[in-house]
Formats: structure tokens, sequence, C-alpha cells
């Protein structure tokens, strides 16, 4: 396996796992990387390691370079085992080197894997001198666990964030220009809405020192390095951190004999009748994960769902559970379905949106057995009060 040199002495390591689909709870389609850095200077230093099963790979880019032997230093940013599973492995290669982590970080590993290791504390603020190059560390807790801090190396201008700004991507690229903008956004915005979604205040912090940094260059743990596109990633970064959406509107739903497909149709109907683009999630085809990017951009989101055993559908019950866990704020909400007697569904959809602190300004739909078209009608008119509504917002 083959390293790549990204900065004079800097080496991309890391493996790439093509066959993932699912990390922890969310889709995954592209795939992704575990990305490590070897840093080689009067004394050596690898900054992140990877899951288990890449290992041998990762150790084969090392062995391109150097012999593994020689690290002095393996930096952990961040000890969730899809970084830190493969270190008891890596410190059999290279047993002379000591585990540059936080307070936090070096608790997590001890609970992780019950072995006495040789640590270097660091706390923010902190650097260790490698020989030309410097290290300096930077506390970033809950972005997205309490123990992840980023390691900044002024003389090359490179930021290595762990989790910031990942993506799931598996390439032979390894450079954000060579697959382009797009991919690389999406793909952000997927992996910001379905893990770093709850800790806006604390990304923004985050984002307030890396503003204070010189950058070229920024290599994440997971997808893409960036380098081209780095200005237009703290912008979005911004504005999801910040909670801004656009006028837009989501509508997800499920449905059992078709009458709360009925309504969602009438919904989106009005709402595009005022001019607002609606997205639709049929949410027996597409993962909860894969509604939540949309939640991430969407002023308004729409949850449809039929009464079954005195509530929702469970497919609905558990967005609903995934988005109050992600925590997403300043939305706009409405609940609609249908019924054949009870009618819980809809009413409980409307107290789990409520329960986010939502805006609700039109009443939740709740329509017995099939609607007909004076009631489909009073949802396309509910639906174009609500874009009219956005419009407005969005205007001022």
């Amino acid at each position: 396996m083959k390293s790549l040199e990204i900065k004079p002495q800097v080496y991309w390591v890391g493996g790439i796992d093509w066959n993932l689909r699912y990390f922890h709870g969310h889709t995954a389609p592209r795939g992704t990387t575990y990305n490590s850095y070897l840093i080689v200077d009067e004394k050596i230093a690898l900054v992140d390691a990877v899951k288990h099963y890449m290992f041998d790979e990762m150790l084969s880019r090392i062995r391109d370079v150097i012999d593994p032997a020689r690290i002095d230093y393996l930096v952990v940013n961040h000890v969730e085992m899809d970084h830190s599973s493969g270190i008891p492995k890596f410190l059999e290669a290279a047993p002379h080197a000591r585990i540059v982590t936080s307070p936090k970080g070096k608790k997590g590993l001890e609970r992780h894997y019950k072995k006495s290791w040789d640590y270097v504390i660091v706390n923010s603020g902190d650097e260790l001198k490698l020989g030309r190059r410097t290290l300096k560390f930077v506390h970033t807790p809950m972005v997205h666990w309490p123990d992840s801090m980023v390691t900044y190396v002024p003389e090359d201008k490179l930021l290595l964030p762990n989790d910031a700004f990942g993506q799931h991507i598996a390439s032979t690229a390894r450079f954000d220009d060579e697959v382009g903008w797009d991919i690389v956004h999406e793909e952000a915005a997927r992996y910001y809405a379905n893990i770093v979604f709850p800790y806006g205040e604390q990304v923004d912090k985050a984002l307030e020192v890396a503003a204070t940094l010189p950058i070229e260059m920024i290599g994440p743990s997971h997808g893409l390095i960036l380098r081209s596109y780095i200005p237009r990633m703290l912008q979005v970064y911004h504005r999801w951190a910040n909670n801004e959406s656009d006028a837009k509107a989501v509508i997800a739903y499920d449905t059992m004999w078709g009458s709360t497909q009925k309504i969602a149709l009438a919904l989106q109907e009005g709402l595009e009748s005022a001019g607002i683009p609606v997205t639709m999630r049929f949410l027996q085809t597409n993962h909860i994960s894969d509604v939540v990017p949309d939640v991430l951009t969407a002023k308004a989101v729409l949850i449809g769902t039929p009464t079954l055993n005195n509530g929702m559908l469970p497919t609905v019950s558990a967005l609903l559970t995934y988005l109050k866990g992600l925590r997403p704020k300043n939305r706009i909400g409405m609940a609609f379905g249908s019924y054949g007697w009870g009618g819980q569904g809809a009413r409980d959809a409307a107290e789990a949106i409520r329960g986010m602190g939502w805006e609700m300004p039109e009443e939740t739909i709740n329509i017995p057995y099939i609607p007909d078209e004076s009631e489909l009608l009073t949802a396309r008119e509910a639906g174009q009060r609500l874009g009219q509504n956005l419009k407005m917002i969005s205007d001022m």
C-alpha cells in the first residue's frame, strides 16, 4: 500500500473502507476512509489511528515511508473506536511510541482498552516540538465527544481536526478538488447532520479558534483532505452550527393504506404553489438518517403518520426519536395523518414536534379513514399558508 505526501514530510497513511454502508446508526452509501497522518521530523508522530480491520493497510502505508518502530508519538485526537481500535496492534509495531492525548482522552482509552500505556497528556494550548515542526493542541470538547481535540501544525498551516469537517467517502482521490464540491458538500452535510448536529454551540466555538489560524489544508479523520474548498466548508459549518436554514420544506411520512400519503401530496402541492421547494421522504424506502440532511437545511419539517396500535407507525416514531437526540433548532414543524378510530398517531407526532421546541403555526391535520376532496383542499390550503409564512420569514 502506498502513502501519499500531502505536505513535505507529511504523509497520508490511512485506510479506505470501500464496503462500509452503515455507521453507528446512519447510512454511508459511499463508504468511508479512516485517515491517519504521519509527520516525519527529528521526532516522528502519527496523528490518529484507524479502525482495527484497517490496521494492516495503515501499517503497510507507514512502511512505505519509514520503519514503524521509529515512531515516537501517536496523537489521539479522539478515542472513539473507529480511530482507536487499531492502537493495541499499532503499539506492537511501534513499541516505543508514547500516546499524546487530552486528560479525558487518557481516561477514555483506559476505559476502552484496560492497558497501562505511556501517555503525554496535553491541555488546550500546549505544544509538542518534533524538530522543525510544532504540534499545537486545542481541546474541542463535544465536537463530538468530551475528549475531542484538534492538532495544528503551524509550519505547514495544516489542521488535523479528527471528526470535524469529515465526510464518509471511499475514493482513490485524496483531495476535495479531485472529487468536486457537490459531492464533498453532500457528504459533509450528511456527516454533520447525523453526528455533529447536537453540538452547534461547541462547533461555533471551535470555528472561532479556527478563524484565528492560518490554514492551507484540513486533514479530517474521514473522507477527503480539504485544500481548495476550505472557505466554503467553514461557511456551511457556520450556518449549520447556528441552525440557519433555507426557505424549503421536507415532508417525511409513512402510510398504511395510502390516506396519509394523499395528505402528504396535498401539503406538497400547497407548499409548491407558494414557491417553496419540497423534498418528499417516504419512510418505507428512506432510512431515517437519510432524512436528517434534509432537516439540516430545511426551515419546515412536516411529519405524517397514520395511527397504529394507539400510536405512530414505528418508522415515524423512530425518526422523531432520532431527531430529538440530534436537537435541530429554529424549525417550523407540522404533524398530519389519518386514522380509523382514536387518532393518536398524528397527535403523538405533534406532541413530539412541540417537545423539540419548534414553531407550529398550522393545526395538526388528522383525517379519519380516507380523505375526501374537501379535506384534501384544506390540506393544500394549509400547505400554501405554511409556504407563504416561510417566504415571509426568508424575506425579512
